[in-house]
């Protein structure tokens, strides 16, 4: 249907070729509209709207109108270029079902359960996830690793005043239960850089954190943190200098805890 370039980072950019490849001969100002204002400047690539975003509100009028062609299937694949999950898919067709009706949400699934059959893995999942933040995923966490359950990554990106690391989970991974004691301050602060993640405090809720989400840790507390079961995580870590400070790593989060979690 085209050729699409992508950015690297931040807002990517749409090059649409299909009208003058397809239809340049027979229909050319149809076709430079096509290629040069919806999917140009004008349209697609406004920065208003993320392509994600795009994506999700052409793939719900697509299917509003009953149009589950190789159009609707084209847009499924951009969508999912875009970062649209299979949870995310999901989630919207179900909610078209009551408006779209049931009929073309039944075919919608259909097309969907085929371009999301194989989820990206290994290491082209682990670049893909690269590409939607800024910080570097850095080098595998083997100094930690028998702390955590699946693999993780760290990056340093500072060690002036505060130090800062961008600690990357792959999907299901989390470190074992852990305090960061201290007489007098001390403590963490995570903040959400890219993907969905999982923090709790021992007794209470876990606490989804997304893109944005700070999290503050006392000093003290019994906490673990990690990716949820569908998705690549990443967050900074601020370690709070505290007096008598240390870090002490117990018992791992079993799969029955982490399963509960909805």
């Amino acid at each position: 249907m085209g050729i699409w370039a992508f950015g690297a980072m931040a807002q990517e950019k749409i090059v649409q070729t299909a009208g003058r490849s397809q239809l340049g001969d027979f229909a050319p100002e149809f076709a430079e509209i096509n290629d040069k204002v919806l999917f140009g400047d004008n349209v697609w690539n406004d920065a208003t709207l993320s392509l994600h975003d795009r994506s999700m509100v052409t793939i719900s009028i697509l299917l509003g109108k009953g149009l589950v062609d190789s159009s609707f299937r084209s847009h499924l694949e951009l969508g999912k270029k875009h970062g649209i999950t299979r949870r995310e898919i999901s989630a919207l067709l179900t909610q078209a079902a009551f408006y779209a009706g049931w009929p073309n949400a039944w075919a919608g699934f259909r097309v969907a359960k085929e371009v999301w059959a194989e989820d990206i893995t290994g290491d082209d999942a682990k670049a893909a996830f690269q590409r939607e933040m800024i910080f570097p995923i850095g080098k595998p966490n083997t100094d930690y690793a028998k702390y955590f359950i699946g693999n993780s990554y760290i990056a340093s990106v500072s060690s002036e005043q505060v130090p800062i690391s961008n600690v990357t989970f792959e999907p299901r991974c989390r470190n074992n239960w852990h305090i960061h004691k201290a007489s007098k301050g001390g403590g963490q602060m995570l903040i959400g850089v890219a993907g969905r993640g999982w923090y709790q405090e021992e007794g209470k809720p876990a606490v989804e954190i997304l893109p944005g989400t700070v999290i503050h840790i006392p000093a003290n507390v019994k906490h673990w943190h990690g990716a949820v079961s569908d998705s690549w995580f990443a967050h900074l870590a601020f370690e709070i200098k505290g007096e008598k400070a240390s870090n002490v790593w117990l018992e791992p989060v079993t799969d029955e805890e982490y399963d509960k979690l909805r």
